[in-house]
């Protein structure tokens, strides 16, 4: 990708350190920048989880938010590795085939998250094996009473920024529930990866020489529309969720094959419409030679004039290949919200939402109903 003419103006923005600095108050980019550090620290951490469970018949991840998208990059990872599925539940109750022989994971960074407290007592009136991850909150409080295993990781993160916290805990627990091995050397690998990664693309290296940089002015002005596959999937997810949390922008992601089902009918008569619209494929040097077909194949099948970008995963491990993308990913979507002006740490309408869903009551509900359990036990 290479800057234009018409762009330059907004490219002076990204090689202007203090100007950066001035529109990412909370200091955003730190967490993107610290990737591989935080992976190693909450690595260490999770080797000393002690686990009273083995063998379940399957696993259901809890949570919401980026307190979920942790289990939607196990669940990608695991797929050829688990013997047991794996789900991730996005709600209030948890699946009706969830009892004493499942393993429910409850992923909540702030430990307030109502529908993660609600899908926390699903579990416990069912006897569920459960483990919650959390810096705290009413989560930690009631596992403590409840006496649950936790992990609590370290609080006053952005929940998305915490990723690595919320993530590799995940696969720690599962491994040392006997539900797969080889946790270790792909993570290895991610941390060094990851640290390379977060150098080629920090604040201090110009426009010419960062990707991310350039694929946030490539898509700038556009809805972007992200392309995953395979492992690729829940990466996919985590772009779209990011351009929603830190650029502020709408954003969708779909999936190989699925999308050439449907998705590519969309294009079709989209017209000017089209041009509101960036595609971003993840692709990756292991694809299968099907894939790649579909790949390229959509490719030409897109609009013309499509504004279309393609990020190439790194490393050998599928773990490494996936958050090699997730980083420029995260770094992409933090740059698209300097160009636009906007900080991109706040999250305002969340926030006007959950004061709203406050005063419904349910959490306070919820919380109720646990003091009960707790007192009958």
């Amino acid at each position: 990708m290479r800057v234009s003419g018409e762009l330059k103006l907004a490219a002076s923005v990204l090689d202007d350190i203090s100007k950066m600095k001035e529109i990412d108050r909370s200091d955003m980019l730190s967490f993107c920048v610290e990737a591989a550090a935080h992976y190693r620290e909450t690595a260490k951490t999770a080797e000393k989880i002690s686990l009273r469970y083995s063998n379940p018949e399957n696993i259901v991840v809890a949570g919401m938010g980026g307190s979920a998208v942790g289990g939607e990059l196990l669940k990608d990872w695991a797929r050829d590795k688990a013997q047991v599925p794996i789900e991730v539940s996005r709600d209030y109750v948890l699946p009706a085939y969830a009892n004493e022989k499942s393993l429910v994971l409850v992923v909540s960074y702030s430990g307030e998250t109502e529908e993660s407290l609600s899908a926390f007592l699903d579990a416990a009136k069912r006897n569920c094996m459960v483990f919650c991850v959390s810096s705290g909150g009413s989560l930690l409080e009631f596992a403590e009473k409840l006496d649950v295993p936790y992990l609590r990781v370290p609080s006053g993160m952005p929940p998305r920024a915490a990723l690595p916290y919320l993530f590799v805990p995940l696969l720690k627990v599962l491994e040392k529930a006997g539900v797969f091995s080889g946790v270790s050397d792909g993570l290895s690998e991610a941390i060094t990866l990851l640290t390379q990664i977060s150098g080629e693309n920090t604040p201090e290296k110009p426009v010419k020489d960062n990707f991310a940089k350039r694929l946030a002015l490539g898509i700038n002005d556009s809805v972007p529309v992200v392309y995953g596959f395979g492992v690729f999937r829940g990466v996919a997810q985590r772009f779209k969720q990011q351009f929603n949390e830190n650029s502020k922008v709408p954003s969708k992601w779909e999936v190989f094959s699925e999308l050439n089902h449907n998705e590519i009918v969309g294009w079709e008569k989209a017209g000017q419409l089209a041009k509101r619209f960036s595609t971003i494929f993840i692709r990756d040097n292991a694809e299968s030679d099907v894939i790649r077909g579909r790949i390229e194949t959509t490719k030409t099948l897109l609009p013309v004039g499509s504004k279309v970008f393609e990020v190439w995963s790194r490393g050998r491990s599928a773990l490494a290949r996936m958050l090699s993308t997730v980083c420029v990913g995260d770094f992409t979507s933090v740059y698209l919200a300097i160009l636009r002006n906007v900080d991109p740490t706040p999250v305002e309408t969340i926030n006007v939402l959950k004061e709203k869903m406050r005063q419904g009551g349910t959490k306070e509900k919820v919380k109720r109903e646990l003091a009960r359990l707790v007192a009958s036990r």
